[in-house]
């Protein structure tokens, strides 16, 4: 059975930092690119960040320089650092893996950014 778990999130605030992680098993972790996704109160779900198997990385350009997409492979464990984080960082995070037409989903983790 496959599972994702994402944990790190928390209340913080503006400038502040988190680290975001998410533990899968139940797959070859390391054939999967794994992506952070987020979502807002009444907005549509938006792809943060990704890594490919080869550890390429891109980032949406709200997030560029501040946040960190990183994976160990030993561990099957994906990270999000994010640095700077401001008010409109605030959603729930998710970590999502894909191979071909395999796609697995976290339930997610919230950040909440407030002074």
């Amino acid at each position: 059975q496959v599972q994702l778990v994402e944990s790190g999130g928390g209340l913080v605030q503006p400038g502040e930092s988190l680290r975001l992680a998410c533990g899968a098993s139940g797959i070859n972790f390391k054939e999967y690119r794994a992506q952070w996704w987020r979502q807002a109160p009444k907005k549509e779900r938006e792809l943060v960040a990704e890594i490919s198997k080869t550890y390429s990385t891109d980032y949406a350009a709200s997030v560029k320089g501040r946040f960190t997409i990183s994976r160990d492979n030993d561990a099957n464990l994906i990270y999000l650092q994010l640095n700077n984080l401001k008010v409109e960082d605030t959603a729930l995070y998710f970590c999502n893996l894909k191979w071909g037409i395999l796609n697995y989903w976290g339930q997610g983790t919230q950040v909440n950014v407030s002074s």
